[in-house]
């Protein structure tokens, strides 16, 4: 059976909503790495917000291309050790 598309697409976007409130930043501020982290955090609300525009023009598709893809960025960048975690649980893979 099909996955769908419109449950699939609340599912990231909660996610995605979930994982920004949840990582937290672990280099120091204006340091190399808290500016990357920096960066990686506003990709990843970008995407949200991004999502959050296609979902309202009923394009569910790059809805939740854009909340896989701001996932993505948290989840590079928690693998990488810019934001700190749960280690437990369903919002990263580390």
């Amino acid at each position: 059976m099909p996955a769908d598309l419109a449950e699939k697409t609340d599912r990231y976007e909660r996610l995605l909503s979930e994982a920004l409130e949840t990582a937290t930043v672990r280099p120091p501020e204006g340091t190399p790495l808290g500016d990357a982290a920096a960066e990686f955090r506003e990709m990843a609300r970008s995407y949200l917000e991004d999502g959050r525009h296609f979902r309202a023009e009923d394009d569910l598709v790059n809805a939740l291309a854009a909340f896989s893809y701001g996932h993505a960025w948290l989840d590079a960048g928690a693998r990488i050790g810019l934001f700190d975690v749960p280690q437990e649980g369903h919002l990263f893979t580390v």
